[in-house]
């Protein structure tokens, strides 16, 4: 989790774009580069239909940009529902972008849901309520009473009142189209995710699915959207006025969006192109049909009537039983890396029947967050002695090259630093986690989490080639008992990480 507080939902300067300069206004802003009305999502699924009844096709997204673009086009193409469930939805560049598709689903008629958690909402009230407004568009809050709407002494209130309460957020993310279509990963809607920002980039992955599996995604959805524990914003947020929606109430997004600027022409060309680009998918040979692909998420609420902070969950559980199972090798990306007895013992285990396991994990260096890498620094030695074999990702890893959205090498002369953040694990080659699940107390016992199971030794060699390049000496170093690269980062940031390990680990 990244603790900095990002501004999430919506609101894009909505009526006044305050924060966000604008180029010269276009009156017609966007009439060339929106979706043409002769092509739809079920136009371009047609060939794979009778499929996608009793089979799920499997796609994984591995760079930024081509997540971003996938999203964007099937908002564009959307029929008729787009329900979304994000932990970060900011409104910097990409946010704001993704909302400007969002409006205009809504515009023809598509009706869209949006389900944020309420710990990391920093956003303007009324442009909240603002985009709540149009008549296709609803917002609700996880488990709101830590942030959205309260002041500094109510937040102490609940934290020192209700300590387990305030901290089961709700980490899952999934983007649903038309209940056919889903893309789910460790991507949160925000520039570093995809790539686009100018000083740091998160190294992700996503995974699009097709078909019978999106159904068992929708109804995981459905779940949290109906939960007591999941508020309309109107609910939330005491308004003196109530908010109109009218047909210029989103011009000043609109014209954002637009500008060249701020959406690269060449970024536009892509999506424009995507059906083509979508039938390739279809037809390559990382795409993959199978019978069995398995969606797990935790219940809304986990282990709500539980007191302790080391419960489980659905997610959990379903994690610990592949490890258990493995039998030749177990590779894991995560970005956080916070162990327990139990999971040392699971790895321990492991190593001992003879399963190679390796983990790559921010460094010091790398990492967003110095909270979690001071509780993994100092069980980092518990963990070697396993026999487990840990890389820790560099922050200038050669593989940026590759990696970086193109478009933002072009506009740049020189790369940005980056972080991990893909949450996958590949067992024995032959099977494949991506989700939303970090290696810390706090995926397993507090966040409700969501993961995708997919055995298909074509997906697990696609991933593992990734993984690969990631543990060479040019992307990662691998620490052992002798060594580790702290030393690469300056004095302060090793000091402020040791005055971190205060925090307690379960909360981490």
């Amino acid at each position: 989790m990244k603790f900095q507080i990002y501004c999430i939902l919506i609101c894009f300067t909505l009526a006044s774009c305050k924060d966000h300069n604008t180029a010269t206004i276009i009156t017609d802003f966007c009439s060339n580069i929106h979706r043409d009305d002769s092509f739809t999502l079920s136009t371009a699924l047609e060939d794979v239909a009778p499929l996608m009844e009793d089979k799920t096709g499997v796609y994984v997204l591995e760079d930024g940009s081509g997540s971003m673009v996938a999203r964007a086009w099937l908002t564009e193409y959307a029929e008729k529902t787009i329900d979304i469930q994000y932990f970060i939805f900011s409104t910097d560049n990409i946010g704001l972008i993704a909302c400007d598709y969002l409006v205009r689903a809504a515009d023809r008629g598509v009706k869209v849901r949006i389900l944020v958690d309420d710990i990391m909402v920093d956003a303007e009230i009324e442009d909240i309520l603002t985009f709540n407004s149009h008549e296709n568009i609803s917002v609700k809050i996880y488990n709101p009473g830590i942030n959205l709407g309260k002041n500094i002494f109510q937040k102490i209130g609940k934290l020192s009142t209700d300590f387990k309460g305030a901290n089961q957020r709700m980490h899952n993310k999934t983007f649903i189209v038309d209940n056919k279509v889903v893309i789910t990963g460790g991507r949160n809607i925000a520039n570093e995710y995809f790539d686009y920002d100018h000083e740091y980039n998160f190294r992700d992955r996503d995974i699009l699915l097709l078909g019978k599996e999106a159904k068992n995604v929708k109804s995981s959805f459905e779940m949290f959207w109906n939960s007591e524990l999941s508020q309309d914003v109107t609910t939330i947020i005491k308004s003196d006025t109530e908010k109109v929606y009218s047909e210029t109430t989103f011009d000043k997004l609109h014209e954002y969006a637009c500008n060249p600027e701020n959406f690269w022409p060449q970024v536009r060309e892509r999506i424009e192109n995507l059906p083509e680009t979508f039938n390739n998918i279809k037809n390559s040979k990382d795409f993959v049909w199978l019978d069995d692909v398995h969606f797990i998420s935790d219940l809304p609420g986990k282990n709500d009537e539980a007191y302790n902070l080391s419960a489980g969950g659905l997610s959990t559980d379903a994690l610990i039983d592949l490890v258990k199972k493995a039998e030749t090798s177990i590779d894991i990306q995560t970005p956080y890396l916070i162990t327990s007895d139990l999971s040392r013992s699971l790895f321990k285990k492991a190593v001992d029947r003879g399963v190679s396991v390796r983990i790559l994990t921010n460094s010091l260096a790398s990492t967003d967050n110095v909270e979690a890498f001071s509780s993994y620094q100092t069980d980092r030695k518990k963990l070697l002695e396993t026999g487990v074999r840990i890389f820790e990702f560099r922050p200038d890893a050669e593989e940026r090259s590759n990696i970086m959205t193109g478009e933002l090498q072009e506009k740049l002369d020189y790369k940005p630093t980056f972080g991990l953040h893909a949450k996958s694990m590949v067992i024995d080659n032959k099977t494949t986690v991506i989700g939303t699940f970090n290696l810390d107390p706090r995926s397993a016992n507090l966040n409700t989490e969501c993961i995708v199971i997919v055995d298909s030794e074509k997906i697990s060699k696609g991933v593992l080639k990734g993984m690969e390049i990631e543990f060479k000496p040019e992307n990662s170093w691998e620490t052992t008992l002798d060594f580790n690269p702290d030393s690469e980062v300056s004095n302060y940031k090793r000091l402020k990480t040791w005055t971190r390990k205060i925090l307690p680990k379960a909360i981490l």
